[in-house]
């Protein structure tokens, strides 16, 4: 421990730039200890606090932009790849489109606090045509909230993260098997709390063929798009015939549903997890002959098949 610490106030100012700009390009790092560690050296004299964090903002802007970049020029496929790479893959997406809905730019202030929407909010900025200006802006100030007060913490508690140091020294290797247990029982929970989400969501989906061979020759199909309001926004298309529903809309719109013909659905998160939720309160509700969309949207839009323009259904 008091070797890491070491290395830390001889090199901290790489290793925060570096393991910050990892840690927003996506990969699991959190970087709270870290900052806070050198926070705590900034305390006794050996960093200096305001180096510390202007390197902190810049490695976490400079990453941002990137995946900014990149939802900029490949859309929402670069949000789902956020999604999936992250432990709650299946309400990323949508969790990210709320927020967003809700606050605006402004989630940029809060985005690095809130798990899972660290990575997600510049990508969807960018899908929403956000401009990159402001986009910087907000991002900037978002993550000198985000790092100055992570080195704050590590500022002002430097004496009881010595006490946690000097326990650390005391326990040794066995101090990180117990961190590294710890960390691979949560990863674990999160795999097998997902596996059980997919098995019970599993069920027959229909494949954009099977769709599109139904439109042709019958018999008549319900289809329902599900896509959230900003999808709505960006998007113009839609499925021939779709009807739009907010998920959120479903309990007190579900009798608008037919019980006498077959419903598809579809939507544009990963693994048509929407989709999925949806069919079983239908069933719930009666309406047995319903069916997710393999690949949503992107798949049917992918594979060719017609589309027509997105009329999005009064509020009233």
């Amino acid at each position: 421990m008091n070797e890491m610490l070491a290395f830390l106030a001889r090199h901290g100012y790489v290793v925060v730039f570096a393991y910050v700009l990892a840690d927003q390009a996506g990969l699991p790092l959190p970087s709270l200890p870290l900052l806070m560690a050198a926070g705590a050296l900034a305390a006794g004299g050996e960093l200096s606090v305001w180096l510390l964090i202007g390197l902190a903002v810049l490695a976490s802007v400079v990453g941002d932009a990137l995946w900014f970049g990149l939802g900029r020029f490949r859309g929402r496929s670069v949000l789902n790849l956020v999604c999936r790479i992250s432990l709650e893959p299946d309400s990323c997406v949508r969790q990210a489109q709320d927020s967003f809905e809700q606050h605006g730019a402004r989630l940029l202030l809060l985005s690095k606090f809130l798990p899972g929407l660290g990575t997600a909010a510049p990508p969807l900025a960018a899908i929403v045509k956000m401009p990159f200006l402001k986009f910087l802006l907000w991002d900037g100030l978002g993550s000198f909230l985000w790092a100055g007060s992570s080195v704050a913490l590590g500022y002002l508690f430097r004496a009881q993260l010595e006490q946690v140091a000097l326990y650390g020294a005391r326990l040794g290797a066995g101090l990180f098997l117990l961190l590294g247990l710890g960390l691979v029982a949560y990863v674990t929970h999160k795999f097998i709390a997902r596996r059980r989400f997919l098995r019970m969501l599993r069920m027959d989906r229909i494949t954009p063929e099977e769709l599109m061979r139904s439109i042709e020759e019958g018999p008549p199909m319900v289809i329902v798009d599900l896509r959230h309001r900003l999808d709505l926004a960006i998007s113009t298309e839609r499925v021939p015939g779709a009807i739009q529903i907010a998920p959120e809309d479903f309990a007190a719109r579900h009798q608008d549903i037919p019980r006498d013909r077959e419903v598809v659905l579809y939507c544009s998160c990963p693994s048509e997890a929407t989709s999925a939720h949806v069919a079983l309160q239908l069933r719930n509700r009666g309406i047995v002959r319903v069916r997710p969309l393999a690949g949503g949207f992107e798949a049917w839009r992918s594979a060719g098949f017609p589309v027509e323009p997105l009329i999005v259904a009064s509020a009233n």
